[in-house]
């Protein structure tokens, strides 16, 4: 009888261990510690696979800059680009994967301020004589799925869009003629010319009326986690580490 009450207490003792360890746990989530980043890695020079496998890119390295300077341990994952919004305030804190700060989205979460201005290009096979915004009606656009590409060629006359996962998905349906053109960021844009230089070429998205669009980091609507990353992005720019970013992984000023 000693021995079993022995063993009852000892199972007692163990659980408690284990409930103030939850405890430790919860604290730790409550106090945002780690700071769960979503984003999508099929988007460079912004987002990419590194040679670890793990996400690199401009915007990895910025988050984690960011995270250095709010004193929080940055853990990325790696998502579809459509699901991102969404997922904020549930399975991530924030994102950021070259997000344009669209009036739908902001609907759903709070931005931080801008930090890059892009425009959005049409890449195109290297023989195309698309030059217009008219050219692209009627056609058959890519774009990937839920970004700013796929709702100007939803905007566009006649067009059958059709969405992927993955933009180099899109590029190489376009080198093998399934779509006529594929409408992207400019810096995605670029380094797929620069990978299928023989097969496609990007167009300006000036020559197409499309307007500068910003990207900023998504955060859950009405909390108080955008002010700090607004503090620690404003800090990253002072302190000379942004523009050092954008130089190794971007190339421009």
């Amino acid at each position: 009888m000693k021995k079993i009450i022995a063993m009852f207490l000892t199972a007692v003792l163990c659980m408690t261990v284990l409930a103030g360890c939850g405890n430790d746990a919860q604290k730790t989530s409550q106090n945002k510690e780690v700071l769960i980043v979503g984003t999508n890695a099929e988007f460079p020079p912004f987002e990419y696979v590194g040679d670890d496998g793990q996400p690199d890119g401009f915007d990895i390295a910025l988050i984690k800059a960011i995270g250095e300077k709010m004193g929080k341990e940055v853990q990325v994952e790696n998502m579809e680009f459509d699901s991102l919004v969404a997922s904020i305030g549930s399975k991530i804190d924030l994102a950021i994967a070259g997000m344009t700060v669209d009036p739908d989205r902001a609907k759903s979460v709070d931005f931080s301020d801008n930090y890059y201005e892009a425009v959005q290009y049409v890449i195109v096979p290297i023989d195309s004589e698309i030059a217009t915004i008219a050219d692209l009606e009627n056609k058959t656009i890519g774009a990937q799925l839920g970004t700013t590409g796929m709702f100007k060629a939803e905007d566009i006359a006649g067009t059958t869009v059709t969405t992927y996962n993955k933009a180099v998905d899109a590029v190489n349906d376009l080198i093998n003629g399934r779509v006529d053109a594929v409408i992207i960021d400019k810096n995605p844009a670029e380094v797929f010319v620069s990978k299928f230089p023989d097969d496609v070429k990007a167009i300006d998205g000036a020559q197409f009326e499309f307007e500068p669009e910003y990207y900023a980091i998504a955060c859950p609507k009405d909390s108080e986690l955008v002010k700090e990353v607004n503090k620690a992005l404003a800090e990253v720019k002072e302190d000379g580490t942004f523009d050092a970013l954008v130089a190794e992984y971007i190339g421009e000023e």
